[in-house]
């Protein structure tokens, strides 16, 4: 799938149909995020401006209701796990996929797709497509809490554009979600730790 700037031109000015104001303002600054470390990271020139739609269309359905989740998981046939039920957080992500795929199909190829299903959980086995939009949502330059600020100065810090520093980047990204969970007596999606202990798995078997 090729996309060009004309086409991204259309879509950021589409995407306002979705999603307004500060809402805006993020998936405008998660796409420029996505793209920057998409060239840091070694994304092929060609994919760059897919990382570009995964973040226009990443938060596609955040604005709705949880009853509106819920029902466009219906509509769309998605099967909810007890997980998401108990995490309604991470409803958008998989009623997003869809909506993007629906509404804007010529964006939406399958690496945007599943890009955006675990852009709030993480997954085992992420692709670095995916690695990508998830950390470019959490560390976009507009997020000003105090985890976010913290995970930004972490990754940009050092220098370090490699894989190795990329996960464990993430790594610390999962602990910050863990710990705000339970402070705040949360539920933990399985998918969040299971992606944690994924990375940090593949991490201590290169050390």
């Amino acid at each position: 799938m090729q996309i060009s700037e004309k086409q991204l031109c259309i879509l950021r000015s589409e995407i306002a149909r979705f999603v307004s104001g500060k809402r805006l303002e993020h998936t405008l600054s998660v796409e420029k995020e996505a793209v920057k470390l998409g060239l840091l990271l070694g994304i092929p020139e060609n994919k760059i401006p897919k990382l570009a739609a995964a973040g226009l269309l990443h938060d596609i359905t955040k604005g709705l209701t949880v009853a509106q989740q819920l029902s466009l998981a219906e509509k769309y046939g998605i099967r909810l796990s007890d997980d998401d039920i108990k995490n309604p957080k991470v409803l958008h992500s998989l009623t997003g996929a869809y909506a993007a795929l629906e509404n804007f199909p010529d964006f939406t190829d399958s690496e945007v797709f599943s890009s955006i299903q675990c852009h709030t959980t993480g997954k085992p086995r992420m692709t670095l497509f995916q690695k990508i939009l998830y950390l470019a949502d959490y560390i976009e330059p507009l997020r000003d809490f105090p985890d976010c600020i913290r995970l930004r100065e972490y990754f940009y810090s050092t220098g370090k554009t490699d894989a190795s520093h990329l996960d464990k980047t993430l790594i610390l990204s999962f602990d910050m979600t863990v710990r705000n969970l339970l402070d705040e007596k949360q539920f933990i999606h399985k998918k969040t730790v299971a992606a944690r202990n994924y990375i940090l798995n593949q991490l201590l078997r290169t050390t």
